[in-house]
Parts: structure tokens; sequence; C-alpha cells
């Protein structure tokens, strides 16, 4: 598995939070799909609340 480092922000009530999360999967989407999951099911958001800026293989 490859690591891929994820970087963008989402809508933590009026303002926008910063992330870097580092994801382990096969390929980038794969690792873009698991990362909407992640943060969608902690911070209970829908995916139109999280920009992705960046995705780069570590």
């Amino acid at each position: 598995m490859r690591t891929f480092v994820i970087e963008g922000e989402f809508k933590a009530g009026r303002e926008w939070e910063k992330f870097t999360k580092h994801i382990s999967s096969q390929n980038e989407r794969t690792a873009v799909e698991k990362l909407y999951s992640l943060i969608g099911s902690k911070h209970g958001l829908k995916r139109n609340f999280i920009k992705i800026h960046s995705v780069r293989e570590e």
C-alpha cells in the first residue's frame, strides 16, 4: 500500500478548518474516498463541506 498526503479544509460551524491527513491506500482515488468517509463521519459533514486542495504521494 502507498501513503497519500491530502490537504484541504472543512466547514466547522461558520469557519473553514484546515487539515492535513495521511491516508494509506492503493491509489489516489480510493484515498480521497477514504478521506471523505473519515472526516464526514467524524464531524457529521457531507462532501460539499469538505474541500480538497492537494493530494500527493509520500
